[in-house]
């Protein structure tokens, strides 16, 4: 059986490199042209028997300079940039380096939380990597433990009923209940404004996981909209336990992403409170509305 995203708490069990990218090329190759240009000079006397003097040399106009076709872009088209989308009072201070950024961003992003709900939730290292690796990660099947921004939903999953007929229990979402609330206290147009901010970090972040023509601004509205698009369960959610762990007894909710899955977890409210935040900020950072 392949090893795929199980839970008992609402963690992954198997980190997983972010650099793991199935359905996609090993590289991306960019056209090297290389123009060789030669030049031959050459001339020559034309003798008579007469000992005529040598004909004038015709002159000789230089080659012209070989036309060099444009050059192909290979880096898709960016559907969402951040200019579009930067708020009128963003703010201009320079930013610190990638590996330096962890306090700079502490201090951006911690006031914009309700409570000490930043400090008890998030980890303090690494944070834009972390955030960006996650976000990435989302739509997949699975998302390396070592790269989550927030620490684990604190218990166990809560289950009912006997052995052979699983289900999550209705108290299970009182453990995402905090993550919640720390999430719809943020003022998304502030948020939005440090996302902006900080931007050129989380893109330098995003071309080091191995994307080097990508967009991130692009990637985080496509994840947001997998997110969105999680399907909603008002009834119970049956589980099935094959090993050790459990696993959702619904192969179509299995196959789902590891996002998705994870909004499902976290009960119909939860998810409610969460996709209506991500519209919203969704709204603020894509250029362009979404299909259909």
């Amino acid at each position: 059986m392949e090893e795929t995203e199980r839970f008992d708490a609402g963690e992954l069990t198997r980190p997983v490199d972010p650099r793991e990218r199935q359905g996609r090329p090993a590289w991306i190759g960019a056209l090297l042209v290389a123009l060789v240009i030669c030049v031959a000079v050459g001339g020559w006397y034309a003798w008579t028997r007469r000992a005529a003097p040598p004909a004038p040399q015709a002159a000789v106009e230089p080659p012209s300079a070989p036309a060099v076709a444009p050059q192909p872009n290979l880096a898709p088209p960016v559907r969402h940039p951040v200019e579009a989308i930067a708020p009128p009072a963003a703010e201009t201070k320079p930013l610190p380096a990638l590996g330096e950024s962890d306090a700079a961003l502490h201090d951006a992003l911690a006031p914009l939380v309700a409570g000490n709900a930043f400090d008890a939730l998030f980890y303090p290292d690494r944070i834009a990597r972390r955030f960006v690796a996650t976000v990435d990660n989302l739509p997949r099947q699975t998302i390396s433990a070592d790269v989550r921004p927030v620490r684990p939903a604190p218990g166990t999953l809560a289950v009912i009923g006997p052995d052979d007929a699983r289900q999550i229990g209705l108290d299970n979402a009182q453990r995402y209940a905090p993550y919640v609330r720390a999430l719809t206290s943020v003022d998304s147009h502030q948020l939005v404004g440090a996302y902006v901010h900080f931007y050129p970090l989380l893109q330098q972040a995003y071309r080091e996981l191995g994307y080097p023509n990508g967009y991130f601004n692009d990637r985080l509205v496509d994840v947001i909209d997998n997110l969105l698009a999680a399907p909603t369960i008002d009834g119970p959610v049956t589980l099935a336990q094959p090993k050790v762990l459990y696993q959702f007894a619904d192969p179509a909710l299995e196959s789902l992403s590891a996002g998705q899955k994870t909004m499902i977890r976290m009960g119909p409210e939860n998810e409610a409170k969460v996709k209506a935040k991500l519209r919203e900020i969704r709204r603020l950072i894509a250029a362009q509305k979404p299909n259909g």
